[in-house]
């Protein structure tokens, strides 16, 4: 597995493990034991994703050094603001079973969310969270986010896969040297991207998937992965994509295949963001 150091100098995995939708507790613990044992280090949950206990109940039967994981998880919109990150962050390591994290993200760029990054800030200087980030932060908010603070992100996670490729926000992303990673680099399946021809007849050079053409035409434009699966066998195949490596005239042919936005949230809709800012994770 492959690492990328972050600004701050901390070690990455270049992917993991996602745990999205994933709510039944004995799903998401025994396919985190199975993601592990396929040699994912990286897992990463979220607060509002509801399955924080079963990740860390996960971490606890996997058997692995606390040390040898790298376990992010991301602070819900209902709790961006200084004192509400504090209180979040401290239930999210009780969930989790952990005593710090490798990396804690905002998860959206809604409500007080600076003031949530003053707190993550003071918890990072305190050697309480190894790295620091944000989620879905488009160039315009990540910049100015960058500009007003004392510990540049280490992370920006975004949509980013073939039919979204978002080339303008990963050039302010490497102006910044913020570490950009992919949520949903399988495009939550659109454009039957598991049998898309371009992406087969590519991977078919190389004895490989049009999954895992995805996966590794995303790192290596430099960007982590994050896929997400309950079955061990695409865990495994999943994690098959450091042994080749895509030519110039590949990566030119998949760059091809950009739309141009987002076919799966709309953060410019009012009645999204309403829905975001609306939704309640707890009491």
């Amino acid at each position: 597995m492959d690492t990328v150091i972050l600004n701050n100098g901390v070690s990455m995995p270049k992917e993991g493990f996602g745990v999205f939708q994933m709510r039944d507790e004995n799903i998401c613990k025994q396919a985190v034991i199975d993601a592990i044992a396929s040699g994912y280090t990286l897992i990463d949950t979220a607060a509002s994703y509801g399955n924080e206990k079963a990740v860390g109940k996960a971490l606890k039967e996997s058997g692995v050094k606390r040390e040898d994981l790298f376990i992010a998880t991301k602070l819900w919109t209902q709790d961006a603001s200084y004192d509400g990150a504090m209180s979040a962050f401290r239930t999210s390591l009780e969930n989790l079973g952990l005593e710090y994290l490798d990396l804690y993200l905002i998860h959206q760029p809604l409500g007080d969310y600076y003031g949530a990054y003053r707190a993550m800030e003071e918890l990072y200087k305190e050697g309480r969270i190894r790295a620091i980030g944000v989620c879905n932060f488009y160039p315009d908010r990540l910049m100015d986010l960058a500009m007003h603070a004392e510990v540049i992100p280490q992370v920006n996670q975004v949509e980013l896969h073939p039919f979204f490729q978002q080339t303008n926000a990963l050039k302010t992303m490497k102006e910044l040297d913020i570490q950009p990673e992919a949520w949903g680099p399988f495009a939550e399946g659109n454009h039957d991207i598991f049998n898309h021809p371009i992406l087969t007849a590519i991977g078919r050079k190389y004895g490989k998937s049009a999954a895992q053409v995805a996966l590794r035409w995303n790192v290596q434009r430099g960007v982590i992965v994050i896929p997400k699966s309950t079955h061990i066998e695409r865990m495994q195949q999943n994690m098959a994509i450091w042994d080749f490596s895509l030519s110039d005239d590949d990566m030119a042919e998949i760059s091809k295949l950009d739309i141009g936005h987002s076919e799966i949230v709309n953060h410019s809709d009012p009645e999204f963001i309403k829905m975001l800012c609306t939704r309640k994770i707890h009491d």
